[in-house]
């Protein structure tokens, strides 16, 4: 009876969620089918063109090659793509065959209806078919159970199954077979197959090749805010840091040292740079953990002393909320391959993000432009895009060089600073180990965008980083009002002068030809 009323529950569960779970993965998660020719050489097709592109263009018929690390394990329980059985016509999916009346299931579902077991009852699973070993054997849902279970008190043993098993039972040898896992002949599945190939494909040269955005060196705050900040573009800023005594001190030897036993957030758990550092050694996945950590230099002061804001955004007008504030600064830390999916800052900041160590790849969309893959929710809530960044490169990278607003792109090396203007949709990816300083601000420049941010009536579900999300905008504006009388009113002033004449430009734009220098017009 009681295991009767859990299966109950859970199948209630399901219900409720399987509507939603259909709905994105319809709109949000079309996987292409693959067809496996050679594991170091893989082979997928070339995307449609966007409507976005400039001149439309007959679609190419050529295949893409994609490339594997050379540290690329072997295709876990031997799941192939589904256009293999296409090529194999004696075939029968075992896939379909081992789950059953739940065949006619996306994998997808089937995965989030397994979410909802423990670990017992997966591994009891995994024992009724061939499928169900292969489903329940899924990294993510190990990993869902060890960052759910373990609160970051765990040290990661090459998969993250082993490393539930390992802190649960102590006793157990996870050196033994019974945790080595065995092929399943005949599995086919687009979803699982490219959830591999998304943890071990390189970055294609051409992925790196495009580096449009402006760079300077040595300007001043004045051309900074004239040329960069006030028209809202992105820059890379060079040798505005190189007094940083970070750049000198911080590697993985010192960070440790300093750290000590000092846990930090690394996605819903927080952990000690050792354990971190031992988990991205070894970790092979599609979305590695990413350390980003709001209070990394109250937690070890010293790190919050051998760095400072460079000087194009040193005014900062949120600071007069003091301790109120909300977060607005972090360290972050990640392996190759990890990195951020498109979004857009909180609170309409505008944003610098500093290298340290490493390398990182940017690209850039302007406000008025959504991104390939991404969806975001019609009141700006919710965005959903690609499980993955590199599966975002795959399908939809290639489309954006015929548009006509290019994305703005760049690699980011050790020692420069990239400038983020509020509003603009932006992606960024580790190439190798990293570490980096990045800090949301607010400026006279934008200072108006912030504040019909925080007072929007949906505020309470947008603003992020303080518990207060209710009260901020009062706070704020009454801070401003008493730090800066008159501010406010000022900058609205210049606004509403600002918008009238560029109603005029944009009229006699209208009816002139600039390059003639006479009256066009158009009836």
């Amino acid at each position: 009876m009681k295991g009767s009323l859990k299966m109950t529950n859970l199948l209630s569960r399901i219900r409720n969620s399987s509507k939603k779970t259909k709905t994105n993965t319809n709109k949000h998660r079309n996987r292409k089918r693959f067809k496996l020719r050679n594991q170091n050489a893989i082979s997928i097709p070339k995307d449609l063109p966007s409507p976005h592109e400039e001149e439309d263009e007959e679609e190419e018929n050529a295949e893409e090659g994609f490339k594997l690390k050379s540290s690329a394990p072997l295709l876990t329980h031997g799941v192939q793509p589904l256009g293999n059985l296409y090529l194999n016509p004696g075939s029968i999916n075992s896939r379909d065959t081992g789950l059953g009346n739940l065949h006619t299931l996306s994998d997808e579902l089937v995965l989030e209806i397994l979410g909802f077991l423990d670990s017992t009852d997966l591994g009891v699973l995994s024992t009724v078919s061939k499928s169900f070993y292969v489903f329940t054997n899924h990294e993510p849902l190990w990993r869902n159970l060890v960052l759910e279970n373990l609160n970051g008190g765990f040290q990661f043993n090459g998969s993250w199954k082993s490393t539930y098993v390992a802190a649960s039972y102590p006793s157990f040898d996870i050196s033994s077979n019974a945790l080595k896992s065995f092929k399943v002949r005949d599995f086919y599945s687009d979803y699982l197959f490219q959830s591999w190939l998304c943890a071990n494909l390189e970055m294609k040269p051409e992925w790196l090749e495009r580096d449009n955005i402006v760079r300077k060196r040595g300007i001043s705050v004045e051309e900074f805010v004239l040329n960069f900040e006030e028209p809202n573009k992105p820059v890379l800023l060079e040798g505005c840091i190189d007094n940083w005594d970070a750049l000198e001190n911080w590697d993985r030897d010192y960070l440790m040292q300093l750290s000590g036993d000092v846990k930090f957030a690394v996605g819903p758990v927080e952990m000690k740079l050792g354990d971190y550092f031992r988990y991205s050694d070894q970790v092979r996945e599609e979305r590695p953990l990413y350390l980003f950590d709001p209070k990394f230099a109250e937690k070890v002061p010293k790190l919050g002393s051998e760095y400072e804001v460079p000087v194009y955004f040193r005014e900062d007008l949120f600071g007069v909320l003091g301790s109120e504030r909300p977060d607005y600064r972090w360290i972050i830390i990640g392996p190759a391959g990890s990195g951020s999916s498109f979004h857009v800052d909180p609170n309409s900041t505008s944003a610098w993000n500093a290298v340290i160590k490493g390398t990182k790849k940017w690209i850039l969309f302007p406000p008025d432009v959504i991104p390939p893959g991404v969806h975001p929710s019609p009141d700006g809530a919710e965005v959903a895009s690609p499980v993955s960044i590199i599966e975002w490169f795959m399908h939809f990278y290639g489309a954006t060089k015929n548009w006509k607003k290019k994305p703005v792109e760049c690699v980011c090396k050790a020692g420069e600073v990239i400038f983020v203007p509020n509003g603009w949709w932006h992606l960024v990816i580790n190439l190798e180990e990293s570490i980096a300083i990045t800090q949301n601000y607010v400026s006279r420049r934008n200072l108006l965008n912030v504040l019909d941010f925080l007072n929007r009536p949906n505020a309470s579900t947008l603003v992020s980083g303080t518990r207060d999300r209710v009260n901020l905008y009062d706070k704020f504006k009454n801070a401003i009002e008493a730090s800066f009388p008159g501010e406010i009113d000022e900058l609205a002033r210049k606004e509403a002068e600002k918008k009238i004449q560029q109603k005029k430009l944009s009229f006699w734009d209208s009816v002139s030809d600039s390059n003639a220098g006479a009256f066009k017009f158009s009836f």
